[in-house]
């Protein structure tokens, strides 16, 4: 596995959210990426939704962000999502995962006000990354011809494929 930049690679943007210092999981993500033939920059632990638009100004390629939080802040964590992508900031699609709620469960209200942030894709399983970035790039009319990964597979349902 390299880790050097590869500039015809595919791109993406990983972080935590800004209140949240967990990484393990978020190192494990970008092994994960870069065994997959990403390029991840890593914006670590504790990242603001400007310090996300200050990386999509350095890496405009990027053809993600994928946002991990632990400790169930997520929401509040992108409460500034939506000016960024008004604005222009952010238009590519935000993943977010991880434990999205501070009691532990999977409230379908609490995906609904991500997704009223202006979240893309909320993720449950972290082993469907590369083919969750595979569909939204086709979706977005992109091409997967001539990168290397994983072949376009759907996200298990309830972990069956």
């Amino acid at each position: 596995m390299k880790n050097e930049y590869c500039p015809d690679g595919r791109t993406v943007i990983l972080c935590v959210a800004a209140s949240d210092s967990h990484v393990v999981a978020n190192h494990l993500i970008a092994y994960l990426l870069r065994s997959h033939g990403f390029n991840v920059v890593n914006l670590g632990a504790c990242t603001t939704v400007s310090d996300i638009c200050d990386a999509l100004l350095r890496w405009p390629e990027a053809e993600a962000v994928l946002v991990g939080s632990l400790n169930g802040h997520a929401r509040q964590d992108l409460a500034d999502l939506p000016e960024a992508k008004d604005r222009g900031a952010i238009t590519c699609p935000v993943i977010v995962g991880g434990n999205l709620s501070v009691t532990g469960d999977s409230d379908i209200s609490k995906d609904a006000a991500l997704y009223a942030l202006g979240v893309d894709h909320i993720l449950r399983d972290p082993s469907t990354i590369p083919a969750v970035l595979d569909r939204l790039r086709v979706e977005r009319g992109g091409d997967l011809a001539g990168f290397p990964g994983s072949p376009l597979v759907e996200e298990p349902i309830n972990g069956r494929r």
